[in-house]
């Protein structure tokens, strides 16, 4: 696995007037790997603001390619490294600063369609409540008192033939203890929740001493 990043060229207008929605970002991401053929691999990305810089990180299981991540990049910000060696450190008991992009939603079925159908969780406590429900899972839990909601919006996604749609985009930052190396792992490289490839689900953690 990975993690890889560059500096968005906030101050060339005219070079990111196509980023106007998610699904702009998919596809720079998606262009970042020429050398996938057929079934595309599955990448975690986000945006994070960083002294007043945006960068875009991207986990993936293989290299991009970093010209082609820089095209809407600061030439010569973009850079690589393996994530693996981070990954293999983590054990069960170890305490993490966390931040996290998240898409929560809640489904509810419907018979007449024959499937349920998604509709977003619009309140903190139900924000909360959603990344709370998921820590088990993924094997973590939240430290009680010390995590939070930093951000909440709407992000536009567009597709050809398709009306905009909005969805839910959620930050949390705070402090977890991992329960399950082998499950929080798992969460790091694939993600938590739905809309992976629209710049949801993505945990990056620093380790702390407790």
């Amino acid at each position: 696995m990975y993690l890889s990043r560059v500096e968005l060229d906030s101050k060339n207008r005219r070079k990111i007037r196509d980023l106007t929605h998610v699904g702009a970002y998919h596809s720079w991401v998606e262009d970042s790997f020429p050398d996938e053929k057929g079934e595309r691999s599955r990448k975690l990305w986000r945006l994070d603001v960083l002294r007043h810089k945006t960068y875009l990180l991207v986990v993936s299981a293989d290299k991009p390619d970093l010209f082609r991540l820089e095209k809407y990049g600061v030439p010569g910000s973009a850079a690589t490294k393996d994530y693996a060696p981070f990954l293999n450190r983590i054990q069960a008991g170890q305490y993490y600063r966390f931040r996290a992009v998240l898409n929560p939603v809640h489904s509810v079925s419907n018979r007449a369609e024959g499937r349920g159908r998604v509709y977003p969780e619009v309140t903190v406590r139900q924000q909360m409540a959603f990344l709370e429900k998921r820590a088990a899972a993924n094997g973590f839990e939240l430290v009680p008192g010390q995590y939070t909601i930093t951000d909440r919006r709407y992000v536009v996604l567009k597709k050809a033939g398709h009306r905009p749609v909005r969805l839910s985009r959620v930050a949390y930052e705070g402090l977890l203890r991992v329960q399950d190396a082998a499950s929080f792992r798992d969460a790091l490289t694939h993600g938590i929740g739905r809309k992976k490839a629209y710049g949801f689900g993505m945990m990056t953690v620093i380790p702390i001493e407790k």
